[in-house]
């Protein structure tokens, strides 16, 4: 029942503050709000690691032999702890960040329904329940991005809407085919297609499984896809920009990792063009998102370039389908995550405070800001990959698998790609470090006051700068237990 509770907690804790957040003092909402999120990241937890494996949790039956179902594995426990972290620290920042918004109790009450839809996309058991609750999460998700109802927010969010839908689209045609040619429902290991019925059908699955591929690649920001993300983040509250960047967009991750190896079966796709075509697309996608990051000046909407082009060294790992590459892939996954996160709070801590939205406006910032900026700094270290900060260790392991990977050419021109886009990384992000510290002897600042966020702000914002570079300092305890999801992935 936990798994049932891990969903449900969030969900109704949301439809309450969406009902009665009208009638409720700020106070209150400021008090259940973060409560409700610390419920549910201990009901998480205890859901994916207190009780025994008793199998599946069946919630509902569609068909005979389809059902909607609940349980654990080593992908879903990575994916949920990650969740549960994110979404509980970001819900402390928010309390502080919403507190002149006179519709914070509806942000507050669609942010807790995310939470549990997302819960049920990890912990699905078959690809239409991950795919029902995947839907669901695009339509409670939506109203995050249309918080402000302006009318670019208006206009992000239905660009929101239509990607995210005609991703799905593709994907649930994809899912269709693989029913079609299994006996199996539940995922399993080496994936769930009947050999003897696919024999003659090799050619349409591999069809359907790209489709898939590039479908739910659409949430995760995957070329030709991608272009939501840059849209919709500038708009978008920085609490939502945050789990849009760090947690929402993972969604695809895991929807991808569900098709490949707990559905179509890892060898179907192995020196097919699905696995080059997925290659190409993703280190296309790291290297367009790192270049308009780099030339982007709106500064949330260079982190969500940059959210593109990171998000696909993830997919690239996995294209490799070497079990390096995807450890370093699925570490990615921890590390960008805190690392955005951090990013996406800083930048709402200075639009909240300064009302700067713009990086070339930021000279002198670290004086006015010092503790927020040497979080962005500890954390753009990371995502830079500079040792011994978090994201030198995945983007090694990433590397590393790539050349021994049997790829061919793209055993090297992945590298190659990691290692100019890293550059630009450095070359969007160190410029704010460095203009922020030292802005120049011309420089003259008349209003050189502190505008450091309060500590209900300031204190995750710290938090997940500090937890970049422990991670990459420590990696060893999240390495082993990777490996151990690794090997249920049949690598």
């Amino acid at each position: 029942m936990l798994l049932v509770f891990s969903v449900i907690i969030p969900l109704l804790s949301g439809l309450v503050l969406l009902c009665f957040y009208t009638k409720m003092k700020e106070k209150v909402q400021n008090i259940l709000f973060p409560a409700a999120a610390v419920v549910s990241a201990i009901i998480t937890f205890l859901a994916l690691y207190a009780q025994k494996n008793t199998g599946a949790v069946r919630l509902w039956s569609i068909t005979e032999k389809i059902s909607m179902e609940l349980s654990t594995d080593g992908i879903s426990k990575l994916f949920g702890t990650l969740m549960a972290v994110m979404f509980t620290t970001v819900a402390f920042y928010s309390v502080s960040y919403m507190e002149h918004d006179e519709k914070r109790g509806r942000f507050y009450g669609f942010y807790l329904c995310v939470f549990g839809v997302l819960n049920g996309i990890y912990m699905s058991n078959n690809l239409v329940t991950m795919y029902l609750f995947y839907e669901l999460m695009t339509l409670l998700s939506l109203p995050l991005v249309l918080h402000d109802l302006t009318k670019e927010a208006i206009n992000a969010g239905l660009k929101y809407l239509f990607y995210s839908v005609a991703g799905a689209f593709m994907s649930l045609i994809a899912i269709f085919m693989i029913y079609s040619y299994s006996t199996e429902v539940s995922f399993s290991t080496g994936g769930i297609l009947d050999k003897a019925q696919i024999v003659g059908h090799e050619g349409e699955i591999l069809i359907f499984t790209l489709l898939a591929i590039i479908g739910f690649g659409c949430k995760a920001g995957l070329f030709p896809l991608h272009d939501w993300l840059p849209t919709a983040h500038p708009v978008a509250p920085a609490p939502a920009s945050a789990i849009l960047s760090g947690i929402i967009t993972k969604s695809g991750v895991i929807a991808i990792i569900r098709i490949i190896f707990f559905s179509i079966g890892a060898e179907t796709i192995r020196n097919t063009y699905v696995q080059k075509t997925f290659m190409i697309l993703s280190l296309v996608t790291v290297f367009i998102g790192s270049m308009m990051a780099y030339m982007e000046k709106v500064m949330k909407k260079r982190f969500a370039y940059s959210t593109v082009s990171q998000v696909s060294y993830v997919l690239f790992g996995i294209s490799t389908l070497n079990p390096v590459a995807v450890c370093g892939a699925l570490m990615h996954i921890i590390f960008h995550s805190v690392i955005k996160d951090d990013l996406f709070m800083v930048a709402g801590a200075i639009i909240h405070n300064t009302g700067i939205t713009r990086v070339d406006e930021l000279k002198g910032i670290g004086k006015k800001m010092p503790l927020t900026i040497a979080s962005f700094t500890l954390a753009s270290l990371g995502l830079v990959g500079i040792p011994p900060f978090s994201g030198f260790i995945s983007k090694w392991y990433l590397c590393s698998g790539a050349l021994e990977s049997d790829i061919g050419a793209f055993a090297y021109i992945g590298p190659v790609i990691l290692l100019i886009s890293a550059l630009l990384t450095a070359g969007y992000l160190f410029p704010i470090s460095i203009d922020g510290f030292f802005p120049g002897k011309f420089y003259n600042d008349s209003e050189n006051k502190n505008c450091e966020p309060k500590p209900m702000m300031l204190v995750p914002i710290i938090v997940m700068g500090v937890l970049s570079l422990l991670l990459g300092v420590f990696p060893g305890p999240l390495k082993n237990f990777i490996e151990l999801i690794i090997a249920e992935m049949g690598l």
